[in-house]
């Protein structure tokens, strides 16, 4: 077969897997070993790996060898029809996945792929492990078939043994991707015992792995209140949610009868509790008929609200309990859900 017809036949196959081929794809097309090797000598094609070529004219890409890799580890079928049902195959795991997922692009010293059935390989490179994956253990990073985040971050602690490095990579993983902690509980409950916990107490493995890289919620919590104005803030939208709820209200009614510490603690309250229900004030006004109608000037209607606002501040600090009227049904509504004032011409 000529060269230009063996470029054009190969063209089909290296179009849906990154520009690459292996020599048993080329073969079921006609094309001959040596005529890849003369379309390497060509420049034509580039030799990655071990019966696999790239089109010397696709782009690189950053896991090229990775792709390479694990079309090899099936050389006859196409990559389309393996990602049809990827979890029953070859999917990337173990240090390759942490770095597709990139969360230890510094770990992978080899290509590590998991398989239902127990595989081997000659080539040092590659590496397989036995493991049996659900469905929703498995997604597609890059164009390859890989271990979710969660399995990614359970198998490596499995295979490594490490919980520091199982950590950094949770604490990686945190930042990047929205890490579903019960599937990962779920997952880490079979190595729990092995980690010093009790039998599958995976959340317990789990806590302690969050706990040694500050992502536990107690930590989270420290940091938040430890910077001044996000913690005010953080506080802010808190109260605010908090205020106006029939829950909130009675809780409120609680924590009013507790004795606080110093008066500074208390005006501090004060300004929380005015930043909170200063939203609220203003939003149930809108929906009011006009300050005119209602015989009130915009000045008296400011007058109310820096009244009101200052009352509900005072009767904090003053430790007092709010009124029973006020505890026993819900306050009013937060602005999201009041209707819009409707035009005075309708």
């Amino acid at each position: 077969m000529k060269s230009s017809e063996a470029l054009r036949e190969l063209a089909d196959v290296t179009a849906g897997q990154w520009g690459m081929v292996t020599t048993a794809q080329a073969a079921a097309l006609g094309v001959a070993r040596l005529t890849l090797s003369r379309l390497a000598e060509s420049g034509h094609l580039e030799r990655l790996a071990h019966g696999v070529y790239k089109d010397a004219g696709a782009p690189d890409g950053e896991f090229d060898e990775l792709r390479a890799a694990w079309l090899g580890t099936e050389p006859k079928r196409l990559a389309e029809d393996r990602l049809s049902d990827a979890a029953s195959g070859i999917v990337v795991g173990g240090t390759s996945a942490a770095s597709l997922h990139g969360v230890g692009d510094s770990w992978a010293s080899r290509h590590e792929f998991v398989a239902p059935v127990r595989r081997q390989s000659q080539r040092d490179e590659i590496r397989f492990r036995q493991r049996t994956l659900e469905d929703r253990d498995v997604t597609v990073v890059e164009g390859l078939p890989v271990m979710r985040i969660e399995r990614t971050l359970a198998d490596l602690l499995e295979d490594l043994g490490d919980r520091s490095l199982a950590a950094d990579a949770l604490s990686a993983a945190m930042k990047k991707h929205s890490v579903d902690l019960d599937r990962l509980s779920e997952l880490l409950n079979p190595l729990a015992e092995r980690n010093g916990f009790q039998k599958n107490d995976g959340t317990a493995l789990l806590n302690a792995l969050t706990e040694s890289v500050g992502l536990d919620a107690n930590s989270i919590a420290r940091r938040i209140t430890a910077n001044a104005a996000l913690g005010s803030r953080i506080a802010t939208e808190y109260m605010q949610n908090l205020l106006f709820t029939e829950q909130g209200a009675r809780l409120l009614n609680a924590m009013g009868e507790m004795q606080l510490p110093t008066p500074a603690v208390s005006a501090e309250l004060m300004k929380v509790m005015q930043r909170a229900a200063r939203p609220r004030l203003d939003a149930i006004w809108k929906v009011l008929p006009s300050t005119e109608s209602l015989g009130l000037t915009k000045s008296m209607a400011e007058a109310v609200n820096t009244q009101a606002l200052a009352n509900l501040s005072q009767h904090w600090a003053r430790h007092a309990t709010f009124p029973a009227a006020l505890a026993d049904k819900p306050l009013p509504v937060a602005p999201t859900d009041l209707e819009e004032p409707r035009d005075a011409a309708e």
